[in-house]
């Protein structure tokens, strides 16, 4: 007799996803542009998760990218600079059956507008609940990053039920230690009881610091400040059959195409059972 084993029954389909800050119209745009898409298309991610995306009245960079690409979309604008929207978007190899927004907290206090952003997408294997947000930037905004770890994790919360883990994505301006990231991943108090989440790179990324502001990058170097990680895949508890388990999870961007770098950011890539 054959004794099935319980990695027998574990789901062997992959979803691939992506999450990447490309720096809005900042630095060389123009070769940034195709180095951007280039990268995209080399990786192929079923879902992509932008931060720093533009957009003006009639257009916005996610448009432009899922239109190259036969993806389908959303954006949703977070603040202005120059009479440019700067914001997030979520494209999809597959359908978006619907999409929300909301504003985080911090606005009044900083000056900068942040929002999360929500698509429901209609995958080959059921719905997929994803999300992108992009934090605020200084060093010494935890407490304003806390305060809208918690609007977030409200937000992904209300968008209940679902029967393949949330996945969050997005620029968290934050390292792994830090109080915000700790929230999300249940090592503090939570901000959503029962709500808590795995950190891609932490459960599949191997050995190495994964970082994604790297000061290899002339971008920035420029800056003046450390290597850090602070761009996160995070994905919700696996459920039945290991749905949503993260299964590899590696940075992306992080070289020159053609002497150009596509963004002051790496992405980050992940592998999740689907």
């Amino acid at each position: 007799m054959t004794v099935r084993s319980k990695e027998d029954d574990l789901i062997g389909t992959r979803l691939r996803i992506l999450t990447w800050n490309i720096w809005w119209r900042f630095g060389p745009w123009q070769e940034r542009r195709p180095a951007i898409t280039a990268t995209l298309k080399k990786h192929d991610a079923d879902v992509i998760a932008l931060q720093e995306v533009w957009g003006d009245e009639t257009t916005n960079l996610a448009r432009e990218l899922a239109d190259e690409m036969g993806y389908h979309h959303v954006f949703a604008p977070s603040m202005e600079i120059s009479g440019l929207g700067l914001g997030n978007a979520l494209l999809s190899r597959w359908p978006i059956k619907q999409h929300d927004s909301t504003s985080l907290y911090g606005k009044k206090e900083t000056g900068e507008g942040r929002v999360a952003i929500f698509a429901e997408i209609e995958g080959p294997h059921g719905s997929i609940p994803a999300f992108c947000t992009h934090l605020n930037w200084k060093f010494e905004h935890s407490h304003i990053r806390q305060r809208q770890v918690s609007d977030l994790a409200r937000f992904v919360d209300s968008k209940r039920p679902w029967n393949f883990p949330p996945i969050v994505c997005g620029d968290f301006n934050a390292d792994p230690a830090s109080d915000e990231i700790r929230m999300l991943k249940g090592l503090t108090t939570c901000p959503v009881e029962g709500l808590s989440f795995h950190d891609a790179w932490s459960v599949a990324g191997g050995t190495g610091p994964g970082v994604t502001w790297d000061n290899a990058n002339p971008y920035v170097a420029v800056e003046l400040e450390p290597d850090r990680r602070i761009d996160y895949i995070f994905v919700g508890w696996p459920q039945d059959r290991g749905t949503g388990h993260i299964v590899d999870c590696k940075v992306v961007g992080n070289k020159p195409l053609d002497d150009v770098w596509p963004s002051d950011h790496h992405g980050v890539l992940a592998e999740l059972r689907y």
